[in-house]
């Protein structure tokens, strides 16, 4: 379902500023077992909406948290909404402030980008009241400044494909859209169950054999060149993550079995989302993605945790904006 404006003219016609703007971002599913920091698509599922106002004072104010998560830090340099925003008024030396509100569709652990889609969200509708706005991948940079406040890290795997829309590559540096069959979907299951996104990267630090970097490494390879190809078997090969997945599994309640159900149903891989506890399968038929998105939810549920499903192409939404309105002139 396509929530969001067309407005084609935006980046043309810098000569009508906009007072507030809208905007959505959605669910992101990073890594995708492979690519570990650098690798991830978007998701038709929840959200998170920022609505940022232009301001005369030179500075960022976080005005409301509303939605699904409501005690996150209100200081916008201790949010990654509002470190984003601070990233791009230092940059492109803003003289003009942000008022930001935030409503949260996306829960902060749960391996779904929750703390992305905010400033991801906001950026976008920020950018929308500049007098020039930026391309969306040129707020690549400040997303991964604002990411980096909830992870302790600058990486792009969720904020990248945000922006993008789809699959995406991100590494520090580059931001390279993937192409996907349009048939190709996932199924993702979030357990209603918190983990911490430091607490899941801990969990990684220590050493790594080199002969289980270099299988990594062609796992990667295969996927990338499978999805250029639209070749299936391809990234059925190299969809198993054999570095990240065998240290947090632990972390995840019942994954063994949620990542079993995933598999039985013909799924080119599964693995954890992000840093978990989101379990996600790849499909070459949705029909395919939704009986396992039943099935996982299912031993989940057999486990003892409810959990939510959502199946999406893996060419995901981009973040949008919803609404802006014009500057009245007295």
């Amino acid at each position: 379902m396509n929530h969001c404006l067309r407005m084609p003219s935006l980046m043309q016609n810098p000569a009508s500023p906009l007072r507030m703007a809208r905007a959505r971002a959605a669910a992101s599913l990073g890594n995708v077992a492979v690519g570990f920091d650098i690798l991830g698509h978007s998701v038709d599922g929840p959200a998170d909406i920022a609505t940022v106002t232009r301001i005369d004072s030179p500075e960022v104010i976080i005005t409301d948290i509303r939605g699904c998560v409501t005690d996150l830090p209100t200081d916008p340099r201790r949010n990654t909404a509002g470190m984003a925003l601070l990233a791009l008024r230092k940059a492109l030396g803003i003289q003009h402030g942000f008022a930001l509100a935030l409503d949260k569709g996306i829960p902060l652990g749960s391996g779904l980008g929750g703390s992305a889609a905010s400033c991801v969200a906001a950026l976008v509708a920020a950018n929308a009241v500049l007098d020039r706005p930026l391309q969306h991948e040129a707020l690549y940079g400040f997303a991964i400044e604002g990411e980096a406040v909830a992870s302790g890290s600058r990486h792009g795997d969720n904020v990248g494909p945000m922006l993008t829309g789809g699959l995406a590559l991100a590494t520090r540096d580059r931001l390279l859209r993937i192409p996907v069959p349009a048939e190709w979907y996932c199924a993702v299951v979030h357990p209603h169950y918190v983990l911490e996104t430091r607490k899941a990267r801990a969990a990684l630090e220590r050493d790594f054999a080199l002969h289980d970097f270099v299988r990594q490494s062609s796992h990667l390879a295969m996927v990338l060149a499978g999805c250029y190809q639209a070749d299936a078997e391809l990234v059925r090969d190299g969809l198993k993550d054999v570095l990240v997945e065998p240290l947090r599994a632990s972390l995840v309640p019942h994954f063994a079995r949620v990542k079993q159900a995933a598999l039985d149903h013909a799924a080119m891989g599964a693995s954890i989302a992000g840093g978990g506890p989101s379990v996600f399968g790849w499909y070459t038929r949705r029909s395919d993605a939704e009986a396992a998105a039943d099935a996982m939810r299912q031993a989940f549920a057999d486990g003892g945790l409810d959990s939510d499903r959502y199946v999406s192409p893996i060419n995901g939404p981009a973040a949008c904006l919803l609404e802006s309105v014009c500057e009245v002139s007295a």
